[in-house]
């Protein structure tokens, strides 16, 4: 029976993506981990793997279409022995959405037809008891079905852990009875309320009429951009915490490194030092090395900071992992390695995706203090501001000059409690106005 291949879900959060280019054409033999298609995310272009050979029958989704929801049929894959009458005898390719230019009525005629065409369609992509995607090719759902088994209790052997028709073959039925429940309960969920989301784009259009204005359409960075940080604001309980920084020992410590490091080619800049400073305290503070995890708090071992990177048209986060024990000069590495491909749009989504707390360092435009969003499901994220030159008092009551970072810590107080964050704050500040410590 020919197999719809399926819109991929690339990330976790991935709900629609744009098809940029396909690798192969009609009549293509292909084999499980061949590369088919580029998928365009809402961060990244990734590369879309066959999870199951055979030949490519049909394609159905034209290259360069833009927002094409998972587990829409792209292409139709074909078994040995069958051949392109095979799609229109099994339904393949039905539930293909008709192309824009074709007439209306077609549309109807594809409408009224798709009941009974989308019953022979693979089943839904099932969600596990954590209520994550099950990863499984249409073929292998397709056998899952008809042999009554439970995705959940099966472990996929295709590419990362997919399953694939090996996997179900010999598989044993199992009772389903203990996910039953739970997507029966999401089901009958009553969806949530939706916030207010403003006036409509049609009245803003209508309050600047007669005024000249470009139209700006969005793409899915900035779709997920404005969905996510309107989500953050609207549901987490932030607070604030600010301090002041004395950068003096820190500038004077770099430098001296700086020289002595010339020879390897490595320039430390003051945001490597930051990013160690934040990894160090979240290991001193481990009640605040946490993520919200919607029911409860999951507290984390290891430092990985979120770093934000501004690219055209957008940002990224990508993630140091275990930031608490690397060195300065590694630290300094990776990030430039990451901020570079994060600017190419070449990051996988395993290099922007998790982490506990997250750094926004708008110091280098010359801003002396703002309030970032914290990005969930982060407890944290602290604001960096420029250092600048300030009359401070001295520890002896003398007055003098002095180069002051301002920060700006953004808390989710259902993580972090107000004295908590103030703890964290306070080992990041002593971190970095004692650099030496960070070698220790």
């Amino acid at each position: 029976m020919p197999t719809e291949i399926l819109m991929p879900a690339l990330s976790p959060t991935m709900e629609e993506g744009t098809l940029a280019k396909w690798l192969v054409k009609e009549g293509d033999t292909v084999s499980s981990g061949d590369l088919i298609a580029e998928i365009e995310t809402d961060k990244a272009t990734m590369e879309f793997e066959a999870v199951d050979e055979g030949v490519i029958g049909k394609i159905l989704i034209a290259e360069g279409s833009e927002g094409v929801k998972v587990n829409t049929p792209i292409a139709v894959l074909l078994e040995d022995g069958e051949s392109a009458d095979d799609i229109q005898s099994s339904g393949g390719g039905a539930s293909a959405p008709a192309k824009e230019e074709a007439p209306a009525e077609a549309k109807s005629e594809a409408k009224a037809e798709a009941p009974k065409e989308e019953a022979k369609a693979a089943p839904a992509a099932p969600l596990g008891a954590d209520g994550n995607r099950i990863f499984a090719s249409p073929l292998a759902r397709r056998i899952a079905a008809d042999k009554g088994l439970n995705l959940a209790q099966i472990k996929g052997s295709g590419p990362k852990g997919r399953i694939v028709k090996a996997d179900v073959m010999d598989a044993k039925p199992q009772a389903a009875a203990a996910a039953a429940p739970k997507a029966e309960a999401a089901a009958a969920a009553p969806a949530a309320a939706a916030a207010p989301s403003g006036p409509s784009a049609d009245m803003v259009a209508r309050m600047y009429e007669g005024r000249e204005f470009e139209e700006v359409k969005l793409d899915g960075m900035r779709k997920t951009i404005a969905a996510r940080l309107t989500e953050a604001k609207q549901t987490i309980p932030h607070f604030y915490l600010r301090r002041d920084i004395q950068l003096d020992a820190l500038l004077k410590f770099r430098g001296e490194l700086n020289k002595q490091l010339e020879g390897r080619g490595v320039k430390l800049s003051v945001n490597d030092f930051i990013i160690k400073a934040v990894a160090l305290a979240l290991q001193a503070v481990p009640d605040a090395n946490a993520v919200w995890a919607g029911d409860r708090v999951l507290k984390m071992k290891a430092s990985d900071v979120a770093v934000a990177v501004a690219i055209e048209g957008g940002l990224f986060t990508p993630v140091l992992q275990d930031a608490d024990v690397k060195s300065l000069s590694a630290l300094s590495a990776q990030m430039k390695d990451l901020a570079k491909r994060a600017r190419d749009r070449k990051l996988a989504p395993h290099e922007y995706q998790g982490g506990s707390f997250a750094i926004s360092n708008l110091g280098m435009f010359g801003i002396d203090n703002f309030d970032a969003i914290v990005n969930p499901p982060h407890a944290g994220i602290l604001a960096v501001g420029s250092g600048v030159k300030k009359p401070v008092v001295g520890k002896d009551g003398e007055l003098k000059v002095a180069t002051v970072m301002s920060v700006t810590m953004s808390v989710d107080h259902r993580v972090i409690d107000g004295a908590l964050g103030a703890d964290l704050l306070k080992a990041i500040v002593g971190n970095l106005e004692n650099p030496m410590v960070m070698l220790a």
